[in-house]
């Protein structure tokens, strides 16, 4: 009954129901559901709180505390949380973890983390709207949990690269909100000092944004081919779309990558639609956690960030131990394939507001939070209050600066320059200057 509501109007029954049942159980325990009723004895008042929520919010985003909430002053400081979308496997005998633990700094940081990419992608497309953002820019709002949940697991030694959907996760790689913004107006105090724009930023294991649809992969695939050559332990995360699960590139890289045993993970950020086009419609097959063949392969909900963090830490260990892996995150954006689709040509606005309503990430994670008493409303404010500050100085600056000069065109050109000149230019004879301020350097 808990795991069948859907809709917000119906949780008056079900919380009469429960409440039923607990007068019919002694007062320590409290009433879950796997196969039938049963009791567990010795939980608390506050879990019961919490698997209310679980049960009830966002019907299709389901957490619920599991065990043991630690707390110190009355305020709880690690909890455990049970993953309830349960993961889909692929020629796998087990799996992520389904309990999980999150700790009150974690939940602060990733809460943090969401809002400030949210912010940042609203500040962009009302940049976008002002003609102050000019070419291509395509929004992340809506996926955060993707992002924050793989970001979460890396180490240090891993590697990311993706499509042209990176503004988010060029910031969690180490660059300011405001290089970010900066970049996308195309002026010198970007990450890349505004040569390369929306689709080119980058940072240190961060090989960025990649305009041509599916050319990542294979990149992917070479950057976790060093990580083995090098002998580090590290791997690489190859981000792709549903729109570019099609791609013959994307198979070829399966095929090196299982032969050579890489430690790639390919994720596949499927968000329903490849531009306007949706997933049934273009793909014979939309389980892609299934289309690498001899490739084990993971499902995951991902609206939930912690789900994604627990498949993302499984596969890590996985592609490091044994050999590649596809996972795919379930997701959804909000606004269309690029500032330029309105995005409602081909789905309803109904359908975006049913998404928002139920499943969004943030708003989600917020209340499990909030429920299991991990962060207080006070804090939640604090943090909102601090993001839109940062991003609205991060706006203010990137409309402001300058673009360089047209000399810095041809600086950096090479990152390892073995020839004075600057080769292939036809009626031209340049000196190639190395600079090296871009974030990358």
């Amino acid at each position: 009954m808990l795991r069948s509501l859907t809709r917000v109007s119906e949780l008056p029954i079900i919380v009469k129901q429960l409440q039923k049942n607990k007068s019919n159980n002694n007062n320590n325990s409290i009433i879950t559901r796997k196969s039938n009723w049963k009791r567990i004895p010795g939980t608390s008042e506050q879990q019961l709180r919490a698997i209310r929520y679980s049960s009830s919010f966002f019907g299709l985003f389901q957490n619920a505390a599991a065990a043991g909430v630690a707390k110190s002053n009355n305020y709880a400081t690690e909890a455990t949380v049970q993953v309830n979308r349960p993961f889909k496997l692929h020629r796998l005998e087990e799996g992520p973890a389904t309990e999980v633990k999150l700790t009150k700094d974690q939940a602060l940081k990733y809460y943090t983390q969401m809002q400030t990419i949210r912010r940042l992608e609203t500040a962009a497309g009302n940049l976008y709207k002002e003609k102050i953002i000019r070419g291509f820019c395509h929004l992340y709002s809506g996926q955060e949990a993707c992002a924050v949940g793989m970001k979460a697991a890396m180490r240090d030694v891993d590697n990311i690269i993706s499509a042209y959907r990176v503004h988010g996760w060029t910031y969690l790689m180490g660059v300011s909100p405001t290089g970010v913004l900066a970049e996308l107006t195309g002026v010198q105090g970007g990450c890349a000092r505004g040569k390369g724009g929306s689709m080119h930023m980058y940072s240190p294991n961060f090989y960025g944004g990649n305009g041509i649809v599916g050319a990542q992969v294979p990149l992917g695939t070479g950057v976790a081919l060093a990580c083995k050559y090098k002998g580090n332990g590290g791997m690489c995360l190859a981000l792709y779309g549903d729109g570019a699960a099609n791609q013959g590139q994307v198979f070829e890289a399966y095929n090196m990558a299982y032969l050579w045993k890489l430690p790639v993970i390919f994720v596949c950020e499927n968000n329903n639609y490849g531009m306007g086009t949706s997933s049934e419609r273009a793909s014979c097959n939309t389980d892609y956690y299934t289309r690498g063949d001899a490739l084990p392969g993971i499902w995951v909900d991902g609206m939930d960030v912690l789900a994604v963090r627990s498949a993302t830490e499984f596969a890590i260990n996985y592609v490091n131990t044994v050999g590649p892996l596809v996972l795919e995150t379930n997701t959804y954006r909000y606004s269309g394939h690029s500032m330029s689709d309105p995005g409602t040509s081909y789905r309803t606005r109904e359908e975006i507001q049913e998404v928002r309503q139920k499943r969004d990430p943030i708003t989600s994670f917020k209340e499990l939070c909030i429920e299991l008493e991990l962060v207080t409303p006070d804090e939640v404010k604090a943090i909102d209050l601090k993001v839109r500050k940062e991003v609205d100085e991060a706006t203010a600056f990137a409309k402001t600066d300058s673009e360089l000069g047209v000399s810095h065109l041809w600086t950096d050109v090479y990152s390892n320059n073995l020839e004075p000149k600057l080769r292939g230019i036809v009626g031209y004879d340049l000196d190639h200057i190395q600079e090296r301020k871009g974030v990358n350097h």
